[in-house]
């Protein structure tokens, strides 16, 4: 029987076990921005045409990203549920499970993406260097699938059980290491060649690969929160359909929402460059409020999972509904403060007045739904956490493709208000979720739910 856990999430105050997995999962949010990051910029020193294909394989990433960022989602749902019923060798034998079924998508994704890079890069009509570039880039980071999958499961196995810290010490040791190897691969200082782009593909898969090793390593020997046992590579394919059914809706979501976000950067286009750059600008202060909410979504869908895995779903809704009103009031204060100092804050992007001009209205329309969004965000998770991941995607559909996009395609014409309605047709969509997923948040249907 397995020890039990530093904090109990399943009693005692609501707020602090919040918080205690809230902080160090924001951080780890942010350290997994930072791979990309930091190779951008040692890279942005060897010219244009480096940085160029190191942004695309960012973008051309989101697709593996949203397949591993479903999987932890059915991770955390099954895990924590089963940690929470104090049911240990189920808690156990399903994160074995997801590690054993994160090394088969990651073995996939490693055979497809070194024989398809070129054809995947080739789609978006590079010039031949970028191109080259692109594809060798590409190539590495795929070859290091299992690492960058397994890196995101075994987070996921340590949050479910209440132990965000460690995923955060180990994130954190690799991206140091990241930081680190790049400048040394990258131009050959001391013993290593001079890679240059290569080396920074390198440096980010061998700084993944050994945060891999350090997660498994706590997870399979020092066994600190939760006790795996490897038993060869038999896949229990009973646990890994379960793990894709709450899985693949929740990948799903993710790609509606990078779809839709191209399709809105499509329609901005239309009016010229400095709007689509007060756009970009806009959605990256949006992602900024975001983050916090992110961190706070996760810990809101472990301790959904844990409190009805101990039968306790009147607990797990007040968690939800906390964590919900904490992020209301963050993004409320947030908003009075992008209104006050727009301008400013755009200015830290781009100085030129028709960005700041255009983006000002943009923050200025949008804001406003950051409130009803911060519920959107959390009892999305919350629902996650129970393992009720269809209704999120389809609620995400809905909202995005039959209100946000519609709205912000027919607005401007509608109401003879130009690119202001565009902003007022995204604002529409963020109202439209956030309205959605409340109800069915309330209605409790997801108390019942079964994983």
């Amino acid at each position: 029987m397995l020890a039990k856990p530093k904090r109990d999430l399943t009693s005692g105050s609501i707020g602090r076990n919040l918080w205690m997995l809230a902080l160090p999962m924001m951080a780890t949010n942010a350290m997994q921005t930072l791979f990309n990051v930091a190779d951008m910029i040692f890279v942005g020193k060897l010219g244009p045409a480096p940085i160029a294909a190191v942004s695309l394989v960012g973008m051309i990433m989101m697709i593996p990203f949203s397949l591993v960022m479903g999987l932890t989602i059915a991770v955390v749902a099954m895990v924590s549920r089963y940690y929470g019923a104090r049911n240990y060798d189920n808690a156990n034998h399903a994160a074995l499970q997801a590690i054993k079924v994160g090394i088969l998508c990651g073995l996939f994704l490693t055979v497809f993406g070194f024989f398809f890079a070129s054809d995947i890069t080739r789609i978006f009509g590079l010039e031949p260097t970028v191109h080259r570039l692109a594809t060798l880039y590409l190539q590495i980071i795929f070859i290091a699938s299992v690492p960058f999958t397994l890196q995101f499961i075994t987070a996921a196995i340590f949050q479910a059980v209440g132990d965000a810290q460690t995923a955060f010490w180990i994130i954190f040791a690799s991206v140091i290491l990241n930081v680190l190897l790049d400048p040394l691969m990258i131009f050959g200082i001391g013993p290593f060649p001079r890679m240059e782009i290569a080396g920074a593909a390198w440096a980010t898969s061998i700084a993944r690969a050994v945060g891999m090793v350090t997660a498994l390593t706590f997870l399979i020997i020092k066994q600190s929160h939760i006790k795996i046992k490897w038993e060869g590579f038999r896949v229990d394919w009973a646990i890994a359909k379960q793990f894709f059914k709450i899985g693949i809706p929740g990948s799903l979501q993710m790609t509606l929402r990078s779809t839709s976000g191209m399709i809105f950067m499509g329609i901005v286009a239309g009016y010229g460059t400095a709007v689509l750059a007060s756009f970009g600008v806009g959605i990256r202060i949006d992602m900024l409020d975001l983050m916090p909410g992110f961190g706070l979504g996760a810990a809101t869908a472990t301790l959904v999972g844990q409190n009805l895995g101990a039968q306790k779903p009147h607990r797990a809704a007040i968690s939800s509904w906390t964590a919900a009103a904490y992020y209301s009031i963050f993004m409320l204060v947030s908003a009075v403060l992008i209104y006050i100092f727009a301008e400013n804050i755009i200015a830290l992007f781009n100085n030129t007045q028709d960005v700041i001009q255009n983006g000002r209205t943009y923050l200025h329309i949008i804001i406003w739904t950051y409130p009803l969004l911060a519920f959107a965000v959390i009892l999305n998770r919350a629902l996650g956490g129970a393992g009720e991941t269809v209704k999120t995607m389809l609620v995400t559909g809905f909202s995005l493709f039959c209100v946000a996009v519609p709205c912000a395609f027919f607005y401007p014409a509608l109401l003879d208000i130009g690119v202001k309605g565009i902003w007022f047709g995204i604002a529409t969509g963020h109202f439209a979720q956030a309205v959605i997923v409340t109800i069915i948040f309330s209605s409790g249907h997801w108390k019942h739910k079964k994983v």
